[in-house]
């Protein structure tokens, strides 16, 4: 009985912020003084103090391997997606999918509002998958490619596609994460992301608003035209880029667009797209089946005697997300250890002081889910744990629940793509090729959203009521649960 009691002991508060806080102070070391973005030695420093601390204290080693265990399973499926994306960027170059929309997108996309168009057209690409990986590893790539011929600089253009690639993580009934946070919260789908249009337009309309602003210093005479002439010459030796064979090389992305709307799971849409493209290249473009093994392995390689071209083109491969791929496990593993050891439970406890009214505890909300998004690096978690931690309190102040799913993805949701060793860090930043922080200060939409929600928490607008007829419902819920 007592070597249960030990196996199950929970760290305390103190343990638990000192485990955090060597966390912080060696990214602090690594990233800001140091000035590297290779933190992998990091986490691994992190996750053996923090086991060493929870043994001492009295943790079984089988709990924290499990803990390991935990956040590898989940981070397995991702990884599997990231390195299929890795596998399907080459392809959909030598499919001519890519360079058939920067040829057509540097032609067509005016410099000035270019920013803008990458954010607006990669929110309804997200909004109709559902995905804003499938977004960034398509769209996304393309818009890089489009970036540098147009002279826009890329952490602004990562910015935009990312804010524009969140939109539909966020609003998209096809999005697992606005299920899952609906879900946590026990709240109607369609009732949540009504809920969240109060926070997420208005953040996107600001992010549009600065981006079109941004974009007008890009103008037709800030291009450099022959270096552009260059490009478009060096895509159209290269690649076949007549219409017809455009619309062709469309091919995979419709794929995977009806994939998506029928719900296909992601990774089976990026493998059939990539095998789609693999077609496309052998059978229209002329590429052996053994050049597509080695394009899809280790990246695409093309010597085009133009180096702006070679830079666009030459990228991809499964080897090539490996990096991102190790530091995703990583992360993941030093959250599980976290969360199966109750040291999350311990920090976040302390935070359920601060919800005596709406907004202490809206606002306690946002900051729990970008410290938990921080320390367990992956967003799934950050909607999870506090948005069952924090449901009950919003229920006993007769606040609407969908207010409690909103504010799980105003923070949650939003703020992942700037952890630089989150999943959906590390996947933007091996996808676009932009260092995280790097792009972080121009992702408007993932910046303004959780200052709107704060903004709504301290004025009272928004936060909806329950009626007492829905009180009375869920006072008898509780009931319920304590008589079981």
């Amino acid at each position: 009985m007592n070597e249960m009691k030990k196996e199950v002991v929970r760290p305390s508060f103190g343990i638990a912020l000192i485990i955090v806080l060597f966390l912080f102070a060696f990214l602090i070391l690594q990233v800001v003084i140091a000035g590297s973005p290779d933190i992998h030695m990091t986490l691994i420093f992190a996750i053996s103090v923090a086991t060493l601390l929870l043994m001492v204290k009295g943790m079984k080693w089988k709990r924290i391997e499990e803990g390991i265990i935990h956040g590898c399973r989940i981070a397995t499926i991702p990884m599997l997606i990231l390195m299929f994306i890795g596998m399907l960027i080459p392809s959909l170059i030598a499919a001519g999918t890519i360079p058939v929309l920067i040829y057509y997108g540097l032609q067509l996309i005016s410099p000035s509002v270019f920013l803008f168009t990458a954010a607006l057209i990669c929110a309804v690409a997200s909004l109709a998958t559902g995905s804003s990986w499938t977004t960034g590893a398509t769209f996304g790539v393309a818009f890089m490619g489009i970036s540098l011929g147009l002279g826009v600089p890329a952490p602004i253009t990562a910015g935009a596609v990312i804010s524009g690639a969140i939109l539909g993580d966020k609003l998209s009934p096809l999005s697992d994460s606005t299920n899952l946070a609906a879900g946590v919260s026990e709240t109607n789908l369609f009732k949540h992301i009504k809920s969240m249009l109060f926070t997420t337009v208005p953040a996107f309309v600001i992010a549009l608003a600065i981006f079109l602003i941004i974009g007008m210093k890009y103008n037709a005479d800030s291009i450099d035209t022959t270096a552009v002439d260059t490009i478009l010459a060096g895509l159209s030796q290269n690649f076949k880029v007549s219409p017809g064979f455009a619309l062709i090389s469309m091919i995979p992305l419709a794929a995977v667009g009806v994939m998506a709307y029928k719900q296909v799971s992601a990774l089976a849409a990026m493998v059939v797209a990539s095998l789609i493209a693999m077609f496309i290249a052998i059978f229209m473009s002329g590429y052996s089946i053994f050049e597509m093994m080695g394009f899809m392995n280790y990246g695409f390689s093309i010597d085009t005697g133009i180096a702006d071209v070679n830079r666009l083109l030459n990228r991809g491969g499964l080897q090539s997300m490996m990096w991102t791929v190790s530091l995703g496990y990583l992360g993941l593993s030093y959250g599980g250890i976290l969360e199966k050891t109750g040291t999350l439970d311990a920090l976040i406890e302390k935070m359920m002081v601060f919800t005596k009214n709406a907004r202490n505890l809206i606002i306690t909300h946002i900051f729990s889910s970008i410290a938990v998004n921080l320390l367990s690096a992956s967003q799934y978690v950050a909607i999870l744990i506090p948005g069952r931690m924090y449901l009950s309190s919003y229920d006993r102040l007769g606040i609407r629940r969908n207010v409690a799913s909103r504010t799980s993805e105003d923070s949650g949701t939003v703020t992942s793509p700037l952890v630089p060793w989150g999943l959906c860090g590390v996947f933007f930043t091996g996808t676009l090729g932009v260092a995280t922080l790097d792009y972080l200060p121009y992702t408007y939409l993932a910046l303004f959203t959780p200052l709107i929600a704060i903004l709504y928490a301290i004025t009272g607008k928004f936060v909806w009521k329950n009626t007492p007829e829905e009180q009375a419902v869920i006072d008898q819920e509780y009931r319920d649960r304590i008589v079981e």
